[in-house]
């Protein structure tokens, strides 16, 4: 089914009610409850969850298969965002054309970047795609001022054109009449479920993004990207070049990065140079890896822990904090705040570093590796033989 073997099938399968199940499984806790704090059913977190998901998905191709680490798919980021609202601007509100123009030009930039930056490797080839990031951030915020509007961001205003758009044509983003915003909540007794359209469509999308990732992977083309990253000299003696290999994948890689900058602008149509910082190109690169690089659903585990955390982790302030801690007393109850506040709030991000830490050190495969670990723990070693005897079962 699909193209795909029993497997993959299934494996996809799981993903696709794993993804469009997310409003329940971000939503597990009863509203007005202490826990509630942690829930994260929301249609920012989620839509970024799932955008950021697609994001790390097509760094993964360059990255986990040819091991070409870019800090630069920021720039194809942004991109895809300012082409995606400028035909919002001047044809329509509908996301569809947007989304296939943020693709276009942004594989067309990464045409150009990845030619120029491939013909090194290593080390230099990552200090070239930062380069080229930071030179594309500056040129929004400055030289192309017209075009990007500066510090002030790209906007969709209702003086724009909009050629396809008729005089009842929402002022949203939509998908043919489907806004992005709208949203119908469904209450449980205590629990409250938000289902958006705008989750929904990024889910989707990113349900083929991740069946292509699936596709290119087990294909003879992501064969050839593995070769590139266990021995290219070898693969050179066999008279293989490998460079058309690499180009296709940092291509391939920028249109997903295109792809998630249509979809944030998509649903929130505005476009900054904020985008385009070498911290979001970094960003990815730590999904990639706390997830799994070179697995097919780490880097998604990796976007949404690191989401939920920015999220979750960066609300929780210290009235929170004295609500959660009141039963102490009063001198340690301001002791133990002013500890986790350093972890919480706008000190978040040592939260992160941390984890990222340990899962470096303790787990260097990801949090794809951990659950591994966990299977392996309780699968069952072997069978018992009529002699009492264990016998190993083949390795899959």
């Amino acid at each position: 089914m699909f193209g795909l073997n029993k497997k993959d099938t299934s494996f996809l399968l799981i993903v696709i009610v794993l993804t469009l199940a997310t409003p329940f499984l971000m939503q597990p806790f009863a509203e007005g409850t202490a826990l509630a704090q942690f829930n994260g059913g929301y249609p920012d977190l989620m839509q970024r969850v799932a955008i950021f998901g697609i994001f790390a998905i097509g760094f993964n191709i360059l990255f986990g298969l040819t091991g070409y680490l870019s800090f630069g798919h920021a720039a194809f980021l942004g991109v895809g965002s300012y082409s995606a609202v400028w035909m919002f601007k001047l044809l329509s509100m509908n996301i569809i054309p947007g989304i296939i123009l943020a693709m276009i030009m942004s594989g067309l930039f990464a045409l150009l970047i990845g030619y120029i930056s491939l013909r090194r490797s290593g080390i230099y080839f990552s200090i070239l795609t930062l380069a080229f990031a930071q030179m594309s951030y500056n040129l929004a915020y400055s030289v192309l001022t017209p075009i990007t509007n500066g510090e002030t961001g790209l906007q969709v205003r209702p003086t724009d054109v909009r050629l396809l758009d008729g005089a009842n044509a929402p002022d949203y983003p939509n998908l043919f009449g489907w806004t992005m915003s709208s949203s119908y909540k469904w209450e449980v007794g205590a629990h409250q479920f938000t289902f958006n359209v705008g989750f929904y469509v990024c889910a989707i999308i990113a349900i083929m993004a991740f069946y292509l990732s699936l596709r290119i992977f087990r294909s003879p083309f992501g064969l050839m990207l593995r070769a590139v990253k266990s021995n290219q000299q070898r693969m050179s003696y066999t008279g293989l070049n490998p460079k058309p290999y690499t180009l296709a994948a940092f291509v391939i890689s920028g249109m997903y990065a295109g792809l998630a900058g249509g979809l944030l602008a998509s649903m929130d149509p505005l476009a900054g140079a904020e985008r385009m910082q070498w911290t979001v190109g970094g960003e990815v690169v730590v999904m990639t890896i706390l997830g799994g690089a070179g697995t097919l659903l780490g880097p998604v585990l990796g976007a949404g822990a690191i989401k939920y955390l920015e999220n979750i982790f960066s609300k929780i302030n210290e009235s929170v904090l004295h609500d959660w801690f009141g039963f102490l007393p009063d001198g340690l109850e301001d002791a133990v705040v002013w500890l986790f506040a350093r972890f919480t709030g706008d000190g978040w991000h040592l939260t992160l570093g941390l984890l990222f830490m340990a899962v470096v050190i303790f787990l260097p495969g990801g949090l794809m590796e951990g659950g591994a670990r966990i299977r392996d723990k309780f699968r069952r070693k072997g069978d018992i033989d009529e002699t009492g005897a264990a016998t190993k079962t083949p390795a899959e």
